[in-house]
């Protein structure tokens, strides 16, 4: 409000812009003048994206604040330990809660990346409900129902009682490497990599060099299996690790360490040199 001494008030009323004023801009606000005529300095320029190291910590993280919740984590080993989708009325009843209870627990968990979501679509009267899963993106907490670590022993006993070579197991893990890679097209070699490698459970561990860079395992989740069957176990995951690349593109395996190996498990890509050195991760 004008104090009635600068005659402000008077122009405003009259529809006319005091001195100095700027025109209006749309939200109402006026833009500043700049008497001498220069003209404000641009906005910063937004950060660059963190690296892939950054994104897998931070969906990890993510995960871990989202399973901190007792409530939440029950709601979780319930449809974890399923071997069948899961209903929010189902899951409510099993574990004594109300349904409204349940819902947003089953939201929040979906949306950091540990369950899927589907409809039920077998008929009946009103909205289809909601069904839920584990997500086949969601990081290896060992609570997987038991019938899949049984599964495993079961193909692998009868892979080697076939006459299943290592290079058979080499090409089985391209053949899913490549469906692996294929999903992640247009991003960079390591980060896919790195993106499957940490989706499955591996926790890798990336140093870059001059000309490539090294992508050490620090967790097996196929340990126990790998131990006993070392041939076709590392050499499902070398042709894993071979079919991402392939498919991505932007690098080549140099060299893959095994379990059996004296060198902690590893693989050594050979990859594009660009300005700063070799193609980073999180580069776009």
């Amino acid at each position: 409000m004008s104090n009635g001494f600068d005659g402000t008030g008077a122009q405003e009323a009259a529809g006319v812009e005091p001195a100095g004023a700027g025109p209006v801009v749309g939200d109402g606000a006026r833009q500043e003048v700049h008497p001498t005529g220069a003209r404000p300095e641009p906005p910063p320029e937004p950060a660059p994206e963190p690296p892939v190291e950054a994104d897998v910590g931070a969906a990890r993280l993510a995960v871990l604040k989202a399973l901190g919740d007792n409530t939440r984590y029950a709601i979780y080993l319930e449809v974890a330990r399923s071997p069948l989708p899961l209903g929010t009325a189902e899951i409510a009843d099993h574990l004594g809660l109300h349904p409204n209870t349940v819902r947003p627990h089953l939201e929040r968990m979906r949306e950091v990346g540990l369950l899927s979501v589907e409809a039920d679509t077998r008929g009946g009267v009103g909205r289809p409900q909601h069904l839920y899963s584990l997500a086949p993106g969601a990081p290896s907490l060992g609570l997987e129902p038991p019938a899949f670590p049984v599964l495993a022993r079961m193909l692998l006993s009868l892979a080697r009682s076939t006459g299943a070579s290592p290079e058979d197991a080499v090409e089985a893990g391209r053949e899913q490497g490549r469906v692996d890679g294929a999903r992640r097209a247009g991003r960079p070699c390591l980060d896919a990599l790195v993106d499957v490698l940490a989706v499955l459970g591996f926790d890798p561990a990336v140093l870059a060099v001059a000309d490539g860079a090294t992508v050490a395992f620090a967790h097996c989740p196929f340990r126990d299996l790998a131990e006993a069957n070392p041939d076709l176990v590392c050499g499902l995951h070398r042709g894993l690790v071979e079919g991402v690349v392939d498919a991505v593109g932007g690098g080549a395996v140099a060299a893959f360490h095994p379990l059996v190996d004296r060198t902690p498990c590893q693989v050594q890509l050979d990859l594009p040199v660009g300005p700063e050195g070799p193609l980073a991760l999180g580069a776009r």
